[in-house]
């Protein structure tokens, strides 16, 4: 007798639907029979991982043992970074893992959890998978309403993600608007502020470092990653900043050992390479420049974006031109899932990567 096993799982997990990576180079190459792909679908950094990191990873010969459970050395040089204490930090399988983790410490059926409209498609993954109301607020330009955010808060909202930049939009909200909901919400409402790039946003004035905040509000979580502008993303290694407690709390639920120890080496010496990020920020802008500029020069419309990444709107549905691309070699991210199916999202790749996506976008667009 077969058993119906969907009706065994809980109904958040057995109604969700997979978070879908972009498609990779392999991939890619085994079904268009491609020798030359070019990615621009996933937001890493193009340059790799720095020279000290690589050789690091390769001086770590015993691998016969476990990590280091707490993460030790990473957290004290992470803590000595941001000015804050050991036990601030809570370290991450990449920073979707601490999403998880919040939502599981914090949320329950009985909650709501707020973001907003087109944000990174996590956060209503996990708000389903522990079968809490979802609050989705309507984008304002594409970005983020803190306003119509601060409105909606009622006395079952539990967890708010604010992602900034954001993901797939590259909007950014700025210090003065996003202290000011801080301020406002009340402290039984945890507020995670998802830095994820803010390397190549910090470069903006007006752009918050919530780092800097987080013994000023009880109820803050900022998430950092390592698997953006440090280049480390196959390593998978991330990190929240907060109050002990929450930190604490965190812990309670982490997996055992979530951080291998290459991850955990390649950090600690990654957060030491100053001039590797600022190369990957110089070349992030320059090519960003350049891609704007080619979307310019064929009437294309964008999203002005602080992050790694550009989306274009096409005025159109964009999967045919997705699928053309893909044809040249060019992976780039249709965003249909994120209620965007008119754009394509392009993430900055080195200069040659770049230009076999202007050089194949401007042929389509000209048929």
């Amino acid at each position: 007798m077969s058993c119906d096993l969907f009706s065994l799982a809980t109904s958040g997990v057995s109604g969700l639907t997979p978070y879908r990576p972009g498609k990779s180079i392999e991939q890619l190459q085994r079904e268009m029979n491609l020798d030359e792909v070019v990615k621009l679908a996933s937001n890493e950094n193009p340059l790799g991982p720095s020279q000290i990191v690589l050789d690091a990873i390769s001086a770590t010969k015993d691998l016969s043992r476990y990590p280091d459970g707490d993460g030790f050395n990473l957290k004290k040089r992470l803590a000595k970074k941001h000015n804050l204490k050991v036990e601030n930090i809570t370290l991450g399988n990449g920073s979707n893992d601490i999403l998880e983790m919040v939502t599981r410490a914090f949320v329950t059926t009985n909650h709501e959890v707020i973001y907003s409209q087109h944000s990174f498609a996590v956060y209503p993954l996990v708000t389903q998978a522990v079968g809490a109301k979802h609050g989705v607020i309507p984008a304002n330009g594409w970005g983020h309403d803190l306003d119509a955010m601060l409105s909606s808060v009622n006395n079952k909202t539990r967890l708010i993600f604010i992602a900034n930049p954001n993901n797939p939009t590259g909007t950014w909200v700025d210090s003065n608007n996003l202290r000011n909901l801080l301020e406002k919400i009340p402290d039984n409402i945890i507020v995670l502020v998802d830095e994820a790039y803010f390397e190549y946003a910090r470069t903006e004035e007006k752009y918050p470092d919530c780092s800097q905040w987080v013994n000023d509000f009880d109820n803050l979580i900022v998430t950092r990653t390592f698997s953006k502008a440090y280049g480390l993303a196959a390593l998978r290694i991330g990190y929240s900043l907060s109050h002990p407690d929450i930190a604490n709390l965190l812990n309670r639920v982490r997996q055992p050992f979530n951080n291998n120890s290459l991850a955990l080496i390649a950090a600690e010496v990654a957060l030491q390479d100053t001039q590797y990020i600022r190369k990957s920020i110089e070349l992030n802008s320059d090519e960003m420049n350049k891609l704007i500029q080619a979307f310019d020069n064929m009437g294309l419309e964008y999203i002005p974006s602080k992050a790694n990444f550009i989306c274009v709107d096409f005025k159109q549905p964009s999967l045919e031109i997705y699928q053309n691309l893909l044809k040249a070699g060019v992976i780039v991210r249709p965003i249909s899932d994120y209620g965007m199916p008119n754009h394509l999202r392009i993430s900055i790749g080195l200069e040659h990567e770049n230009e076999k996506f202007i050089n194949e976008l401007d042929k389509i667009i000209a048929k």
